[in-house]
């Protein structure tokens, strides 16, 4: 391999391990986040100038680290910042790069909380993660939300704007905030996971991107916080949904449901890892809805098929998740357990509160479920009516495919009669 290879090559792995770490100790000294991502830059492209010259240096992250707060002094003096921020800037210790215990003021952490501060709105906590935390450029971002990147520059810019004026501090919150902040830096890694594993609009159904840095975030939080045991819940979710990712889409890339996906193409390592994490947190006896929701995705990653499937125990889980986080969706999947655990009618019986209730209007999966059950059970008519309308709220190209099939079969079926053999 070549000196310019193996630059390049350690210059994107400093990229990953120590962008976020440079930023916030930058943003911790001088207050500046414009300046801080700048400077940060300027430290990797120097990187990629000298590295190939004069060889990577032993510890990269310290070289990074002293080239970008060098690059911030020269700016703060070149801008006559008042003599005092220099000075501390200037004398202030380079932070230990050296692995062990991170105190709960890790630079890394305070960039994290305060990126998903509750002022911010969810879309700018998840926009001003990926820019800060993750280090992704605008343009990135821009694709990921599906807007321009002159909009999304405009979005980073009003969000930096807020912490600036609001005066947020830069900080952990204390102990006694921790668990309420807290929720919401897990609901922002939720959030850009969800986006990648099930696209909401677009062509590509599933972004390896988004839901890579949403586990690489989660790992890293983890890592933070190891005594918080729904950190440890959301890595297990994560960990678990993400193995079944390369069996979720065929070869033209339409959506391929659970029960007909092949396991052989499940990533087991990663399913091991999943479980290995769930256990570490549940051992902990502190339960959550990320822990729940976890054990949820550890019944379908450990059945060894479709049959297999503990959909009693599932409907259960759901049941206890409904305590920790109640919502319509909860009981939309609820409805799915119990329909297979006792039969699509059961399942019918309780999406019927749902449809009265209004508040899942819009939202495609209700009426695509509703349909599913109802075929299930040999009405193919109203089945192939509820897929019409799913149709008409899907608003990714991989759901609008896989629903038209169905209506397709829905259609043809109600046609012939509903001689098809009821199922269930």
């Amino acid at each position: 391999m070549s000196p310019a290879t193996t630059a390049r090559a350690a210059v994107a792995d400093a990229w990953q391990g120590e962008w976020s770490r440079i930023v916030g100790a930058l943003i911790r000294h001088t207050g500046d986040w414009d300046l801080a991502e700048e400077c940060a830059q300027d430290a990797f492209t120097r990187a990629l100038e000298r590295w190939p010259l004069d060889g990577v240096p032993a510890r990269p992250g310290a070289w990074l680290m002293t080239t970008a707060r060098n690059r911030a002094v020269d700016r703060l003096r070149r801008a006559t910042v008042e003599a005092a921020k220099l000075r501390e800037l200037a004398a202030a210790p380079l932070p230990s790069l050296a692995a062990g215990e991170v105190d709960v003021q890790d630079d890394r952490l305070r960039l994290i909380f305060t990126c998903c501060h509750p002022a911010l709105s969810d879309e700018a906590r998840v926009a001003l993660t990926l820019r800060t935390v993750a280090g992704l450029g605008t343009g990135e971002i821009a694709r990921a939300f599906l807007v321009s990147e002159r909009t999304m520059g405009q979005r980073l810019f009003r969000a930096k704007s807020k912490i600036r004026h609001a005066r947020i501090p830069f900080r952990v919150p204390p102990r006694e905030e921790l668990p309420a902040r807290l929720d919401g830096v897990l609901r922002v890694l939720y959030l850009l996971f969800n986006e990648g594993y099930a696209a909401t609009a677009g062509p590509v159904p599933v972004r390896a991107d988004l839901t890579g840095e949403a586990i690489r975030l989660a790992r890293l939080l983890a890592g933070l916080l190891p005594d918080e045991p729904e950190v440890g819940g959301l890595l297990a979710l994560l960990l678990l949904q993400n193995a079944r990712s390369a069996a979720r889409t065929d070869a033209a890339g339409d959506f391929v449901p659970l029960a007909d996906q092949d396991r052989s193409r499940w990533d087991a390592a990663r399913i091991a890892e999943g479980v290995a994490v769930l256990d570490r947190a549940l051992g902990r006896r502190r339960p959550g809805a990320y822990q729940v929701q976890a054990a949820v995705a550890a019944c379908h990653a450990t059945a060894p098929g479709p049959e297999e499937t503990d959909w009693r125990q599932i409907a259960l889980l759901y049941g206890e998740l409904a305590r920790w986080a109640p919502g319509p969706v909860v009981e939309l999947n609820r409805a799915v357990a119990v329909a297979m655990a006792e039969g699509p009618a059961a399942g019918l019986a309780l999406l019927a509160p749902l449809t009265a209730a209004g508040t899942l209007d819009g939202y495609h999966l209700l009426p695509a479920t509703r349909a599913d059950l109802l075929r299930r059970l040999g009405r193919h008519r109203e089945a192939a009516l509820a897929y019409r309308e799913a149709l008409t709220l899907a608003t990714s190209d991989t759901d609008r495919r896989y629903l038209a099939a169905r209506l397709e079969t829905a259609t043809q079926s109600a046609a012939d009669g509903g001689r098809a053999r009821p199922a269930g």
